[in-house]
């Protein structure tokens, strides 16, 4: 019996990945912990195929969508209001190479962008309690994990060992995690085939650190944005402050006006995340 439950494992392994799977979850978030009535969501993929998954913000996608066609094609005529409407609080790409185990983060900082390969292990305590989620029949897990207590939901009917954000390990896919305060919420809300995996736009080279240097980076971002963005102008790299490309290929410093709006904007949005996903 045994051997003939795992033929039937592979042979429902092959059909998933006949094609890319693409699971939408969506993210329910407090991100101000000084204001915990300001509750946000939105929709973010798990694109998977059979050597790697890419998690992702849906908006995000759209937003880069847009930003390519127009680096493209040299319009940057496109509505500025519905860019502003696809800034996303998940600012970041994580990938999960299957074969080797690594967990690789994404984000930028300021208008860097950095890589780092994640250095912990999720231990999960799987437990007895089951759940009917949807048309998934689920089976509860707890780990720790950044700072927070996590409780997962997952089904061995989907034979993926993944999730949504770095979560990943149990045995089938992850159906709902969320945090012991409420603070955070994955939930599985659709699942379809695609073509392939997407690879959200990097713009640009990456800078590979260790974890513990991104985030001194983003500490030192999040504690005085402004020096960040003069430090930033100073080694000729990209930010509000950058000099930027005219349309006959010289150079042409922002307005100083719109440069004091873009860094008021990022003072604000940093006072409004002041709880995030990792604690520690």
């Amino acid at each position: 019996m045994k051997k003939i439950g795992l033929i039937l494992l592979g042979f429902s392994v092959h059909i998933y990945f006949a094609q890319a799977n693409r699971f939408i979850y969506q993210v329910t978030m407090k991100p101000d912990s000084e204001n915990p009535g300001d509750v946000r969501s939105e929709n973010t993929y798990l694109d998977v195929n059979a050597q790697k998954s890419i998690f992702y913000s849906e908006k995000s996608m759209k937003r880069d969508s847009i930003l390519s066609r127009a680096r493209e094609t040299g319009n940057f005529n496109f509505d500025r209001s519905q860019m502003q409407s696809l800034r996303s609080n998940i600012d970041f790409i994580i990938e999960k190479d299957y074969k080797s185990g690594v967990k690789t983060f994404k984000s930028r900082i300021a208008r860097d962008q950095y890589a780092y390969e994640e250095d912990r292990t999720i231990d999960w305590k799987v437990l007895p309690e089951t759940l009917k989620i949807g048309d998934y029949k689920t089976q509860k897990a707890e780990t720790e994990f950044a700072g927070r207590t996590w409780y997962a939901w997952f089904t061995t009917d989907v034979p993926i060992q993944d999730g949504p954000y770095k979560f990943a390990g149990l045995p089938g896919l992850i159906v709902k995690v969320e945090d012991a305060k409420g603070d955070y919420s994955f939930d599985l809300k659709e699942a379809k085939k695609i073509a392939e995996i997407q690879n959200p736009d990097s713009r640009g080279s990456v800078i590979k650190v260790k974890r513990k240097d991104y985030e001194k980076q983003n500490e030192a971002f999040r504690r005085d944005p402004v020096s960040f963005f003069t430090a930033q102008m100073s080694s000729g790299r990209s930010g509000p402050g950058r000099e930027m490309r005219g349309g006959g290929g010289g150079m042409r410093t922002p307005n100083p006006n719109m440069r004091k709006q873009m860094e008021e904007r990022v003072k604000e949005e940093i006072r409004k995340s002041s709880n995030p996903i990792e604690l520690k």
